[in-house]
């Protein structure tokens, strides 16, 4: 009896003390307590007594956002004064948004009413939606906004390059950079900042009115620090500016995307191949549902996306995607993009103007440049120059960019070729599947492929599209013994490119094919037949004929 009692004395006690320990660490040793403890005593002495130590939130009620993350970074929350030199104190950077209308989840990710580190930031297991790195914040402009007409990555360097070197620096600041006393005096006049040029608009007449202050001035600023600027230069700097949305980094990062043929396979928002994945929302995937057996290091999505990058076939088995051989700040730019590829549902009155014009009057967010069409749909398979790709275990994919091919192809035969692509190729039907190219992108296109040949263009046509004898010669004979290795044995492609196919068929002159057999092709594999050589022999006119008739027998197996 005297034992049992001892027991339960001793376990009360312990009961006590722990309800205790319990109460005192809830109301002193949570984290967002100390750490506004030591904000408090870093406040202005006058400014201590007005802090009261409780849990803060910022709540949107249209968002479904109650955001407490502003319980431990203070100097964040609405109507408190940020304290310079420690992370957590500091206050919310400038943006064009108040943070206070939006809360903090909906740009940075994580798990908005939790009130420890490891919880809200979302690295704990089972939360699908951890917090977008602290390097790659901007990827959160993604959730709302489609940054629109984004050219390709070295066009963007490009105007970066021309607004630097025209010293527009000197008064204008660009993303924290400018807008300062120079050396001699000379700038430190104070332009408007043009960090979101593209979203808040800029003045496009801007050279004339530049040019005009420079001739009124005698001394000073606008007499020292400009200078005309050529036409296609400032093209350019225009297309730079309007690239300008507020978001440093993110904008070069969805330009590289648009520099390496990732739609020809990727759709997003619609458009784009459909050999890929859909990536419209890739960023919001749960790294819970995800294999990081072959991921080395954090298994965080963004980990997982850098390692694929690197090597596709051996994250994902079976992947088709091919190693692009991506230097490491490369990845680390395509990894920002693909984690801004998120789309959360706003109420209309929180939807961007770029948004509204992307999803409800289908604005394209890629430039209508044919240098950027090309890279956006077309290099990742023929190359950045058209100069043909070849990957591991997939036929090479041709040099559009030869200007062997350019001189006998026809613009007609081109449009035809990116309109109704190649059946059973990767080459899509981009003129007639949803979410391709408009006719005038697919002129622009051309155009471009036209130049990347010099301009090199076929004499106008004075023979009929067909004039080759049916059933002239022994083509079959001749096909079998010349082409059948790399074009097999029923024009079905093997090194070389598919000839038994129904676009190519239809749209090929007999010229075109007649010329493609003399010529050859420089830099391939394809020998010119016209003429003797050491790995094959020379070819008479008609032999050349009789293999085009031959192959045009194909045209009813089609």
């Amino acid at each position: 009896m005297q034992r049992n009692k001892h027991l339960l004395l001793w376990t009360s006690l312990g009961t006590l003390l722990l309800l205790g320990w319990a109460a005192y660490a809830e109301n002193q040793l949570q984290e967002w307590r100390v750490l506004q403890r030591r904000y408090r005593e870093a406040l202005p002495a006058d400014r201590r007594t007005e802090f009261t130590i409780q849990l803060r939130q910022i709540v949107v009620p249209q968002l479904d956002a109650a955001d407490r993350c502003v319980s431990c970074h203070v100097g964040m929350a609405p109507g408190e004064p940020g304290v310079i030199g420690t992370a957590a104190f500091a206050p919310h950077p400038t943006i064009a948004h108040d943070p206070s209308q939006f809360g903090c989840t909906i740009c940075h990710g994580g798990q908005g009413r939790a009130t420890t580190k490891a919880d809200a930031h979302g690295s704990v297991r089972h939360w699908p939606e951890p917090m977008i790195p602290a390097r790659l914040s901007y990827a959160g402009c993604g959730t709302c906004h489609s940054h629109l007409a984004v050219p390709s990555l070295p066009q963007v360097e490009r105007g970066r390059a021309l607004f630097e070197r025209n010293d527009c620096l000197a008064c204008h600041r660009m993303e924290g950079r400018g807008g300062t006393l120079r050396p001699g005096g000379t700038g430190g006049m104070e332009g408007p900042d043009l960090s979101r040029a593209g979203v808040a608009g800029f003045d496009r007449a801007w050279h004339a009115g530049h040019e005009r202050q420079h001739a009124a001035a005698a001394a000073g600023p606008w007499h020292d620090s400009f200078a005309a600027v050529p036409a296609d230069d400032r093209t350019a700097i225009d297309g730079f500016l309007t690239s300008r949305a507020g978001a440093p980094g993110l904008v070069e990062a969805k330009g590289l995307f648009h520099s390496l043929g990732c739609r020809g396979c990727h759709p997003i928002g619609g458009v784009g191949g459909d050999d890929g994945p859909d990536l419209t929302r890739e960023g919001e995937r749960d790294p819970g549902q995800l294999d990081f057996s072959r991921v080395p290091g954090e298994r965080t999505l963004g980990a997982w996306l850098g390692e694929h990058f690197r090597s596709p076939a051996a994250v994902v088995p079976g992947s088709a995607m091919p190693a692009l051989g991506l230097t490491e700040p490369q990845i680390e730019q395509l990894t920002f993009y693909l984690l801004s590829l998120r789309r959360r549902e706003l109420p209309g009155e929180f939807w961007p103007k770029d948004r509204v014009l992307a999803e409800r009057f289908g604005e394209r967010e890629f430039a209508a440049d044919g240098g950027t069409l090309f890279g956006t749909f077309c290099a990742a398979c023929h190359g950045p120059a058209g100069e043909g790709m070849r990957y591991a275990g997939v036929p090479a994919f041709p040099a559009i960019g030869n200007a062997d091919f350019l001189a006998i192809a026809s613009d007609d035969f081109l449009r035809a070729n990116i309109t109704h692509g190649r059946p059973g190729r990767r080459m899509p039907s981009w003129g007639e599947k949803e979410g391709g190219l408009r006719p005038t992108e697919i002129d622009t296109l051309v155009s471009y492929v036209r130049a990347l040949g010099g301009g090199t263009a076929p004499p106008p046509e004075s023979r009929p599209a067909r004039w080759v004898a049916p059933g002239a010669g022994c083509g079959s004979a001749l096909y079998a013994d010349n082409c059948a290795l790399c074009h097999g044995a029923g024009g079905e492609g093997k090194e070389g490119p598919a000839l038994a196919n129904r676009v190519l068929l239809a749209a090929a002159t007999d010229t075109y094919l007649v010329e493609t057999i003399r010529r050859g092709r420089g830099g391939t594999s394809m020998p010119p037949y016209g003429e003797a050589g050491t790995t094959h022999r020379l070819l008479a006119d008609e032999e050349i004929e009789a293999i085009v008739a031959f192959m045009r027998t194909w045209e009813k197996r089609s």
